[in-house]
């Protein structure tokens, strides 16, 4: 069992690229850790460092409690499952699974029991005989997964190990490698550009962009209550509505393009520091699910023009358009596209009995207090006082 400590860890190449900046990182003894950001942000290579297949930098790296800076590979205790699976084509499932036993010279009973107590944890047991060539993409991803738990490591390293799977297995594999990481009981770190991987999957996820840790939390306080506008777009599945706003005198309410949005007592109280923005222009961020059809409902009121209807049968998309200035976050999906762009697209999650249909004018109803707001130069939430 082991922790394991990122302090001020810095990555630079020969060519001056700059990949990983200051990480400071605890990953707890038997946490699951979740290193999420878009592809180039330095997630892999923190991982690889951990690892020992990237030197570092500058910067301090602890496992156990030892400083393992200059320890080999093969020293750390540590074992890591690869995308790509990395399995031996000519080996059988039990071949795989022991090689690294049969690299310490192992007995060979003692051998075969822990590979046969690997492949009942991994439900593996009846495929032992066959190679990786019969076997679905699932059963190799878990063989990959078994060869790294029968040496009992201290810590577990997994870099995107679901992204070669189809959809439907992704994530039925999502729920057996938490099951999986649950019963070793070991620090856990793993790599994924995939965001809901990331919150369902995660004790805490630690959120990079460009290099920089933006964000470590509990999945559902990201989400709640993300430090930036970087995790409030890139945290949440449709993403979150940000626009441009501006508060009025006294912060009763949130000019929207050219709607009023009332702002209830509860939401200065949430967000004290919004007071100082009276009179002057902030980005809110409105989650899909925060938008619900009005159907007569009391409080503050978006309207939107319908552009599309997504029915996925529990639910509703409703595409709509507001004449607000939509703005999106560098470093996210959109960020092919104009930071703040006129046309203000965005998203709501509605009851599937709503009458909302395309080309109409539909009413949403706002939760206020499951607004978020954010400094418009500095990108930073807006909170305390």
């Amino acid at each position: 069992m082991a922790t394991v400590d990122l302090e001020q860890i810095n990555k630079v190449y020969e060519n001056g690229f700059h990949a990983v900046k200051d990480l400071n990182l605890e990953v707890r003894d038997g946490e699951f850790m979740v290193l999420v950001g878009p592809s180039g942000c330095g997630k892999t290579t923190a991982l690889r460092m951990v690892a020992g297949l990237e030197a570092i930098s500058s910067g301090t790296l602890i496992i156990g409690g030892k400083v393992v800076n200059d320890v080999t590979p093969k020293d750390r205790d540590i074992a890591m499952v690869f995308q790509n699976y990395a399995l031996y084509p000519h080996m059988t499932v039990a071949e795989n699974i022991g090689f690294a036993l049969k690299l310490r010279k192992l007995p060979k009973t003692e051998i075969q029991v822990k590979v046969k107590e690997t492949a009942d944890i991994l439900g593996l047991s009846e495929w032992l005989d066959r190679k990786p060539g019969q076997l679905s993409g699932g059963q190799r991803q878990r063989v990959a997964m078994g060869r790294a738990i029968v040496r009992e490591p201290s810590v577990f390293l997994m870099d995107e190990p679901l992204s070669n799977l189809d959809a439907k297995l992704r994530v039925q594999m999502r729920a057996e490698v938490q099951r999986i990481q649950r019963r070793i009981n070991v620090a856990t770190m793993y790599v994924t550009h995939d965001q809901v991987e990331a919150m369902t999957m995660g004790d805490r996820v630690a959120v990079m962009r460009s290099g920089v840790l933006q964000q470590v939390d509990h999945p559902q306080h990201l989400y709640d209550h993300p430090d930036n506008l970087f995790v409030a777009a890139f945290i949440g599945s449709p993403a979150m509505n940000l626009y441009e706003a501006a508060v009025t005198e006294g912060a009763r309410s949130l000019r929207l393009g050219s709607q009023d949005i009332g702002l209830p007592a509860s939401v200065l109280t949430a967000h004290p520091g919004l007071a100082a923005y009276a009179g002057k222009k902030v980005v809110v961020g409105l989650r899909p699910e925060h938008l619900p059809a009005a159907n007569g409902t009391a409080g503050p009121l978006l309207g939107g023009d319908v552009d599309l209807v997504e029915a996925l049968g529990s639910e509703l998309m409703v595409h709509f358009t507001i004449d607000a200035r939509r703005v999106r976050a560098e470093g996210t999906a959109s960020a092919d596209e104009e930071a703040v762009t006129e046309s203000g697209e965005g998203v709501a999650r509605v009851d599937p009995a709503s009458k909302i249909k395309v080309g109409e004018r539909a009413t949403f109803a706002v939760n206020a207090d499951g607004m978020q707001f954010f400094d418009p130069d500095t990108g930073e939430a807006i909170w305390a006082a």
